[in-house]
């Protein structure tokens, strides 16, 4: 198994380029299960998550075809086994985002309940009470859904979740596209991915209003058609390096990027001292010598994301000050807090908040990875602390930064990948 090993104490300088966004790509990808036609979509990153779609939307008769080095070209008229198998599922959570288009264009759909990141329950019925109000019949049988509409189709519905989730608003709004009549869909999700996979669907013929807001109106149209689509850069692998520069007192230029889905990470970082310039595709970040410690909430965008908890916990490691992180998304998102402690760190967990004293300095050691953004939190304080860190089971790294070591690389990280 795959370890990183880092030599710290040196600040990040240069400019490297942002990927596309692995939480847009992954929907978008369970797009093309919708029409007959080939999706042309580039700036799809390389990464493990990505691959594991890609398998499994090609067991079901998806022909897959790659087209230099970030487009990929999708064909789903050979669509014949609606199956999501458990060894391919297991791995991922967001596979749970084949379920309904499959519904909406094969009329049927077995999927194994979901696995993924150990951060906490993530549950699918708010997925399957929009299905089943668009008239789907469903049971969960022996950890698979077993999903069925009858000859008429789904049916356009009017339906509010009980919390506001991103892959429950994507799997539903995929859904409505094809049924009969609209279909609202009150308290979505409002991430930028959620309007991403929305203009990939106007483009291949949907008529979807709203995405961006707490409420999305589809009106189903009878077919969609091809199309082409680029999916959107990745706002958490941009706010990842610009934490991992805060940190290590380093200046960088992320291109490739936009600061546009990002007010709420670039505020805190200005808070922390930092000094930055939004550009149309670009964004620079030059850190003081020490960062101010600063507060966070998380909540569902436009608030302070979830996915940039653990990177702002490192950064405040090493920060001057005190400052307390409340995590309101995940319930069990505080497993990398140990870890940093290995490293030195001043870290005293109460429930769902997290005080975080600064400290001097962290000292490397070995630590282990829990989960995607755990991973990403332990090479930041592995960048700062002096002397050698090891980081183990870094496959999580690999399910959502594209080449890490390669991009840390060019601003003059010390580090490699060790087996």
């Amino acid at each position: 198994m795959d370890k990183l090993l880092i030599q710290g104490g040196t600040p990040l300088c240069g400019e490297i380029a942002i990927s596309g966004a692995k939480n847009a790509a992954l929907p978008i990808l369970c797009a093309s299960l919708l029409s007959s036609d080939s999706l042309h979509l580039s700036n799809v990153p390389r990464l493990k998550d990505v691959s594991t779609m890609l398998r499994l939307i090609e067991q079901m008769g998806v022909e897959v075809t790659h087209e230099g080095a970030d487009g990929v070209v999708l064909n789903s008229r050979g669509l014949n086994n609606p199956l999501a198998p458990y060894d391919l599922v297991k791995t991922m959570r967001a596979s749970i985002l084949v379920l309904g288009p499959l519904l909406a264009r094969h009329g049927e759909a077995r999927v194994s309940l979901p696995g993924g990141c150990a951060i906490g329950a993530r549950p699918v019925e708010q997925h399957l009470r929009g299905l089943q109000a668009m008239g789907a019949e469903i049971h969960v049988e022996q950890g698979y859904i077993h999903a069925r509409v009858g000859a008429g189709g789904l049916k356009g519905a009017r339906m509010v979740t009980d919390m506001v989730t991103v892959t429950g608003t994507e799997n539903l709004m995929m859904a409505a596209v094809l049924a009969e009549g609209e279909t609202i869909i009150e308290n979505a999700a409002r991430e930028p991915e959620v309007v991403d996979l929305a203009n990939c669907l106007v483009s291949m013929g949907a008529q979807v209003s709203g995405a961006g807001t707490d409420k999305i109106r589809i009106r189903g149209v009878q077919r969609l058609h091809g199309a082409s689509h680029a999916v959107m850069a990745d706002r958490i692998e941009t706010g990842t390096y610009l934490c991992a520069a805060a940190a290590t007192a380093g200046n960088v230029r992320l291109t490739r990027t936009s600061s546009a889905y990002l007010d709420a990470v670039v505020d805190k970082l200005l808070d922390a001292g930092c000094d930055i310039v939004a550009e149309r595709e670009a964004i620079r970040l030059k850190a003081p010598s020490r960062l101010k410690a600063v507060s966070v909430r998380t909540s569902p965008y436009p608030a302070f994301p979830t996915d940039m908890q653990a990177q702002f916990m490192a950064v405040n490691c090493v920060a001057e000050g005190s400052a307390v992180i409340r995590e309101t998304i995940f319930e069990n998102r505080f497993m990398h807090a140990v870890e940093l402690i290995r490293l030195g760190a001043d870290i005293k967990i109460d429930a769902s908040n997290a005080m975080v004293t600064g400290v001097d300095r962290l000292d490397g050691a070995t630590v282990m990875a829990t989960d995607l953004r755990a991973s990403a939190s332990l090479v930041i304080a592995g960048l700062v602390a002096q002397g050698e860190t090891l980081i183990e089971r870094i496959y999580h790294l690999d399910r959502g930064y594209e080449r890490i070591e390669e991009k840390l690389g060019q601003l003059g990280a010390q580090l490699r990948r060790i087996r």
